[in-house]
């Protein structure tokens, strides 16, 4: 069984580049949901805080996963 060797020097800044547009990808998404949400509770509407609290929630948790893997 061969052993794993961790990524090639020439192709770690690919690897690091990816991440970092997978966590850009994921915060313009929080900021719009954030502005999404804040748009529904000021028209009235508070069934969309908790979904999107937990929405919010688990971006920040695959960001914080994604830049711990850095």
């Amino acid at each position: 069984m061969p052993l794993r060797r961790a990524p090639l020097r020439a192709h770690q800044p690919t690897i690091v580049h990816g991440i970092l547009c997978f966590v850009l990808i994921l915060i313009v998404a929080q900021l719009w949901l954030f502005t999404a949400t804040m748009n529904a509770f000021l028209g009235g509407n508070t069934a969309v805080v908790l979904p999107s609290v937990a929405a919010s929630a688990a971006c920040f948790l695959l960001n914080l996963g994604l830049l711990r893997y850095l």
